[in-house]
Order: structure tokens, then C-alpha cells, then sequence
């Protein structure tokens, strides 16, 4: 958790995390996230787990489909999850805490499972920004279903589906089964280099791999940088991790959609003052604006030198800004990194780049009326 410091900034410290952590299951319709939550949940093992299913349509299907030995299933029906995130969600969330506290149910971890045609973007910066949610819970892993039939297919047609695989921590291919035999090898191969190619940072792995546990998925976290220094350098680590992919024979472009997944790390030696970095989130938040799917990143401000800020969001950038006790390493530049959807790499890198040294000299104006006009009024008394 954390704690203020003198200087009234947020500052995460070592204390145990007493926040639930909540595993999101995304994918388009028909990729298999159903079939993975029901090989998870009938193990004894996953009792303590409350499940939020997100329905579209007006007749709760998946929740039906769904077994389990517990009642700590919750449904949002008729809705998209992105659509009504800081509304029924924030309000289903909060009542299971409510719950669990009155003794009524007892959980330990929470599963989330969105509409097929969910945008996930906000459904991330509803827990890094939404009061309710950031003290209670946090999102531990990101588990992006891929059908390995329809899934090419999909990821060309459908945007979302693209969103889905990028912001995704953990890529689950599904379906192998239902491919010719003689083909299954090469179309695996050819799906996974693409969606290796849409989300560098991310885990691809196969349902059907002998070694494959859903419960081990289902229970995963990634690192939280607020716990300590080898914590936060893994949490930045993920983001920068690049699984590099085998040029796949024959790309054209039915991969229309997958180019416009671009990534940018700004990487500065030089501190950034705290004005400059406010104006720098602001005016990327402006100008990015749903093109922004995370970002995730510390920030070396020049008034505070031995404590970095730590920056992680999607789409909207200004909230859950927070501190670090101490750098994590001896490794002390400011280092972003941005994913987004529909800016080519050369813009999105240009742009940031410009913005940054727009911010910077605005700040440093800024700074320097502000010292000139306290002058004047300490020459005037």
C-alpha cells in the first residue's frame, strides 16, 4: 500500500498488498473464454473465487454455461462492459467487498470476464483511476483468448479483437483441435509470430500444450511496483520484454489492423521538472486520446531526485500517478512506454518527442515568471 510523505505525495511502500487481485479474461465471441473459465472453476481449488460475467444480450447465456461449486458469480446483462465500466462494474465490485466484509460471502480473488466485443481500455483505467476500485483491488493479469480457427480472421475484420491482444499480459490460442492435423503446426506458428508482433511484451502460449494449467493462469499476477524495488524493475521489465518473431512468410496486408499497433519508449538522462511532466501527461492525453491503450513507465522528476514517479494508465494518463521510496536500481532516466492503436511508430514518436520539449520549455517559462514576479514583490516590501 502507501503512504504520504512529507511533502503530501503518494509514496508506495513495502507493507503487505491488501488489495484483491483481479484477473480479466477478454477475447472476441467464440474465442473459448467460457470453456477456460469452466476447465478453472470446477477445481476445488478456485472456490474462493467471485466471478463477474459481462453480458451482451438480454439473456444471461454465459452464466449459464458457467459451473462452479460456489454462488460468488455476479452477471452485468445487456450491456457492454466498456459502456457501463464506471457504473455497474464499480458498483459490482464494490458490493462484493461490502459482501465479503459482512461475512455474507468469502472470496479471495476476483475473475472478470468481459463481452466478447469489449473495449478494454477502459475497463483497465476504471481500476487505476476509479477511487472505488484502486484501494480495494488490483488488476493482476490480463488473459487475451485468441480462437485459432476464426482468429485470423477476426484480428483483420475487427478491430476490438486487435485492442484485446495487445493490452493482454497472457495470449491463450485456442481451438488447435479444430484444425487439419497435417496444417495445425504452420497455422500455430503463423498466428502466434502475428500476435507476437501485436503485443511484444506478452506471454503466447496454447490451450492445448500438454503442460497448460488454467488454474495457474487463472491465479497469475503480474509484478506491482509499489512492493518493493525487484518488483518494480519486473513491472517495467514487461513492458520492454521483446519476443521477437520469425518473419512469417507471405504477410500482406490482411494484417490491415495489426499495423496500427505502435509502441514508443521515451528514454531521458535529464530530469524532468514536476510542471513539465504535468503538462507533458496533459497534452499527450489530449492529443492521443482513445489511440492510447496503456502506458506504464518511471519518471525521473528534478524535484523529487531519489524517489521516481511511477506512471501507468490507459487512454487517460493524469490519474494514479504515484512514488516509489526509492529508485528500484542503479538505473535513474525517466523511461515510458507507450502502446497505442492507430498512430504509425515515426508519428507517435515524433509527437511525443515534440510534446515533451513544448512541456519542458513552457515549464521552464513558467518557473522563471514565477521567480521574477516574487522578486519584484520582495524588492517592493
Amino acid at each position: 500500500m502507501s503512504s504520504v510523505s512529507a511533502s503530501g505525495k503518494q509514496i508506495a511502500g513495502k507493507r503487505d498488498d491488501i488489495r484483491t487481485p483481479v484477473t480479466i479474461v477478454t477475447g472476441f465471441l467464440g474465442s473459448g473464454k467460457t470453456t477456460l473459465m469452466n476447465r478453472a472453476l470446477r477445481d476445488p481449488s478456485m472456490a474462493r473465487t467471485a466471478v463477474v460475467i459481462n453480458e451482451f444480450g438480454e439473456i444471461s447465456i454465459d452464466h449459464a454455461l458457467i459451473s462452479t461449486s460456489n454462488d460468488n458469480i455476479m452477471v452485468l446483462e445487456n450491456g457492454c462492459l466498456c459502456c457501463t465500466v464506471f457504473g455497474d462494474l464499480v458498483q459490482t465490485l464494490n458490493r462484493l467487498y461490502h459482501s465479503r466484509e459482512a461475512a455474507e460471502i468469502d472470496f479471495d480473488r476476483v475473475i472478470v470476464e468481459t463481452s466478447g466485443l469489449a473495449d478494454l481500455a477502459p475497463v483497465l483505467q476504471a481500476f487505476l483511476s476509479e477511487p472505488t476500485l484502486e484501494g480495494l483491488y488490483r488488476v493482476g493479469s490480463v488473459i487475451a483468448t485468441v480462437d485459432a480457427v476464426n482468429g485470423p480472421h477476426t484480428l483483420t475484420e475487427h478491430k476490438v479483437s486487435v485492442g484485446q491482444v495487445a493490452l493482454a499480459d497472457h495470449i491463450l490460442i485456442t481451438k488447435l483441435d479444430l484444425l487439419p492435423e497435417n496444417s495445425r503446426a504452420a497455422s500455430l506458428e503463423l498466428l502466434t509470430d502475428r500476435l507476437r508482433l501485436l503485443n511484444q511484451a506478452a506471454i503466447v502460449s496454447a490451450a492445448d500444450d500438454a503442460p497448460f494449467n488454467p488454474i495457474q493462469l487463472l491465479r497469475q499476477a503480474s509484478p506491482d511496483p509499489a512492493m518493493g524495488g525487484e518488483a518494480a524493475t519486473q513491472w517495467l521489465a514487461t513492458a520492454t520484454r521483446v519476443n521477437a518473431p520469425k518473419v512469417a512468410h507471405n504477410t500482406h496486408d490482411q494484417h490491415n489492423h495489426d499495423s496500427k499497433i505502435a509502441s514508443f519508449s521515451l528514454v531521458r538522462d535529464v530530469p524532468l521538472p514536476r510542471e513539465a511532466l504535468s503538462l507533458l501527461l496533459t497534452s499527450l492525453e489530449r492529443h492521443l486520446g482513445p489511440g492510447l491503450l496503456r502506458v506504464k513507465g518511471f519518471v525521473n522528476v528534478a524535484e523529487e531526485p531519489g524517489q521516481p514517479a511511477v506512471i501507468q494508465g490507459a487512454q487517460h494518463l493524469l490519474h494514479n500517478l504515484s512514488w516509489l521510496e526509492r529508485w528500484p536500481d542503479s538505473d535513474r532516466r525517466t523511461r515510458i512506454v507507450f502502446i497505442t492503436q492507430g498512430i504509425e511508430a515515426a508519428e507517435l514518436a515524433e509527437m511525443v518527442n515534440l510534446l515533451e520539449r513544448v512541456a519542458t520549455r513552457t515549464a521552464a517559462a513558467r518557473i522563471r515568471a514565477a521567480n521574477s514576479s516574487a522578486s519584484n514583490v520582495k524588492e517592493a516590501s
